[in-house]
């Protein structure tokens, strides 16, 4: 009897230190900058448009250390842009910037993005949208180019290229909730397919709870539980050849079946892009990511991102399309840094090179009252 009563009372007391941790840690992370989620917005076949919930702000930050920390706005249309979405016949020419995650830019103040910059430039003379979501490949930028000409009026398109857009267009290499990707059929060709995104009841807890938001956002513990090699990253004794080589911010092999249906995603994507955007190829601008630093261009020579973003170019300029690649543009203001210390998305500097990329093109010019 004393043993059972020693071993409740053992069970109780570590419940309470347990709870006792849980709600101390609650109360400290909530005047701590823990990043808060962006919270996606159903997609479905009757809503297909993945964006986030309207009308609210934001805090990103990253890591065990919350560094990065960044406050913004998510505007009316649900997309993160310091400005309110107008449909106005009478305002000037619209352009939309469409991307990913550097598009997105949830960790660089607004005022310093490619797209505000941009518009700040070209005010009073063209509009400058932004319609982006981190993990968004080649086929879902088709999705947003025709929800930006159809449903806000676009006239123009500047849509950017990073290193993981090619492979994870396609489901075998992707799984992303609320994104369309490509789907091989029976007859082999690619066709664009909706993975649904129903929010759930489980989602809402968590945006509640400071310290449920620190664990999933800046401790990725969802990434980690799945992992493989969990127990050697937490002990620290992961060997250095198990961890795949990077170069361009997407894995560096180059192994025949992704190159080849990479190639492939790229055929697709501008195969569908006249239909989806309705817009001619001068309306068309591309803004290529690069290594940014020579040093790193002259290591990355034959991998993967080096191979995809020279076919992209080459296929862009054969349909009569204007691609720019953005190295050397990199190149030239070698002294600085373009990305963050632990993190290789643009920093401000970055989007000031896209920004004058855009400023110098052709196909700006051809738009440019």
């Amino acid at each position: 009897m004393t043993r059972r009563r020693d071993a409740l009372l053992a069970l109780v007391s570590a419940a309470i230190g347990v709870l006792l941790f849980l709600g101390v840690a609650e109360v400290v992370l909530r005047f701590l900058p823990v990043a808060t989620g962006m919270r996606t917005v159903a997609v479905t076949q009757e809503q297909p448009i993945l964006r986030f919930t309207p009308n609210r702000d934001f805090l990103f930050s990253r890591g065990w250390d919350m560094e990065m920390a960044n406050r913004g706005r998510i505007n009316n249309a649900g997309f993160v842009n310091g400005q309110e979405y107008r449909k106005d016949g009478d305002r000037p020419m619209l352009l939309a910037v469409i991307g990913d995650s550097y598009i997105e830019a949830a960790m660089v103040p607004y005022a310093e993005t490619m797209q505000a910059r941009l518009a700040q430039v070209l005010q009073g003379k063209l509009r400058v949208y932004s319609f982006a979501a981190s993990g968004a490949p080649l086929s879902q930028y088709l999705v947003w180019a025709r929800h930006a000409a159809k449903d806000w009026g676009a006239e123009a398109l500047v849509v950017n290229v990073v290193g993981n857009d090619f492979d994870e267009s396609l489901v075998d290499h992707k799984t992303g909730p609320g994104l369309w990707l490509y789907r091989r059929g029976t007859d082999g060709a690619l066709a664009l397919e909706l993975q649904p995104y129903r929010p759930g009841v489980l989602r809402e807890l968590v945006y509640r709870s400071a310290f449920a938001r620190y664990l999933l956002f800046n401790l990725q513990a969802g990434t980690y539980l799945f992992d493989p090699n969990i127990f050697g990253r937490l002990v620290g004794r992961a060997a250095a050849s198990d961890a795949p080589r990077f170069a361009g911010n997407t894995a560096a092999a180059a192994d025949p079946k992704r190159v080849a249906d990479s190639l492939a995603a790229i055929d697709a994507f501008f195969r569908d892009l006249p239909g989806m955007a309705g817009l001619p190829p001068e309306r068309i601008l591309f803004t290529v990511d690069g290594f940014r630093y020579p040093r790193a261009a002259r290591d990355s020579a034959g991998t993967y991102f080096d191979q995809m973003r020279r076919a992209f170019i080459a296929r862009a300029a054969a349909l009569g399309y204007e691609a720019i690649d953005l190295d050397p543009l990199f190149f030239a203001r070698q002294g600085k840094a373009f990305d963050y210390p632990r993190d290789l998305h643009w920093n401000p500097e970055g989007h000031a090179v896209a920004a004058e990329a855009v400023l110098q093109s052709k196909t700006l010019a051809r738009i440019r009252p």
